[in-house]
């Protein structure tokens, strides 16, 4: 791991380079791609009880909604942060408080939700507050839209990567994520998580200390690239990842051009899926059940805990 020193500092929001769009901006004056300067930015700061269960537990994951995105896929849930500029700006001394205001409140670990863009302030708060003796452990929530390099970056200090991996196919990805490039993107930032954190570690109750899950969200009328990505996943990697296929695809305003998108997944799309990866002989899965594709799972983002 470099010095800290020579990973975050503030140059590196100088012609940026963050993440895989490289738009070069100078965010000190201007909004890169993600929508947001150089001031880190978050929506909300509180328990979350909706992740899989071996980061859920019985108290909840310390989840904190970074501000902005460099995806922005149509359909983002998270839209109102993603596009709308919603979030309130904090600094690095704001953010560590954070970690233990949400450790007080029983957090078994810090899940740090599209944080990617902002990974220099991110990382100064994290190294202070390991070296505090904080103790949980830190869970980079990411699109998978991320470099290599930043995920080199981010080794010592991230214990859990829960990634998605969205399409399989070039032609969805640039169809509602504007980027072609992402599945390539997506399979080398994936090889290099599994590299740095080399298997899982679940503890006694049943929470992940150390591991890569890697969620894939099933889109309506798109079953088909899910079951290119579950192969794809679990022939290279086999059960040495979990692998999360959730069902809670939910239409939103962006949709309307898209006619397609404009329903919520069939239960026969989501068990064809199921039963796919289950042909495939996976054990390390997580499934959904029936009604997680609810707005109410959805949270506010009225800057609670911020």
């Amino acid at each position: 791991m470099l010095p800290a020193s020579d990973k975050t500092g503030e140059s590196e929001y100088i012609n940026c380079g963050l993440c895989p769009r490289s738009c070069k901006k100078d965010r000190r004056s201007q909004k890169g791609f993600c929508g947001e300067s150089d001031k880190m930015r978050i929506a909300r700061a509180a328990l979350h009880f909706w992740e899989e269960p071996c980061i859920t537990g019985k108290t909840g994951s310390g989840a904190v909604f970074f501000s902005g995105c460099q995806l922005k896929c149509v359909y983002c849930q998270n839209r109102s942060i993603a596009y709308g500029g919603v979030g309130k700006e904090i600094t690095v001394e704001r953010l560590c408080e954070i970690f233990f205001e949400l450790k007080e409140k029983g957090a078994g670990n810090i899940n740090l939700v599209t944080c990617d863009h902002f990974y220099p302030d991110v990382a100064k708060s994290i190294e202070r507050v390991k070296k505090e003796g904080f103790g949980l452990p830190f869970v980079l929530n990411t699109s998978g839209y991320v470099s290599e390099e930043e995920i080199e970056k981010f080794d010592g200090l991230i214990d859990i990567y829960l990634s998605d991996f969205k399409y399989f196919s070039p032609f969805l990805a640039k169809k509602y994520s504007h980027a072609p490039d992402y599945p390539g993107v997506v399979k080398k930032a994936t090889d290099k998580m599994f590299s740095l954190i080399k298997g899982a570690v679940i503890n006694e109750k049943g929470m992940m200390e150390r591991g890569l899950i890697v969620r894939h969200l099933v889109l309506p009328t798109h079953a088909d690239d899910s079951k290119k990505i579950i192969s794809y996943l679990y022939n290279r990697y086999s059960d040495d990842i979990y692998i999360s296929i959730m069902n809670q695809f939910t239409p939103t305003v962006n949709c309307k051009a898209f006619p397609e998108l404009m329903r919520k997944v069939s239960e026969e799309e989501y068990a064809g899926v199921i039963d796919f990866a289950l042909s495939l002989g996976i054990k390390n899965a997580f499934v959904q059940e029936e009604g997680t594709c609810d707005e109410s799972f959805i949270p506010a983002f009225d800057y609670e805990g911020v």
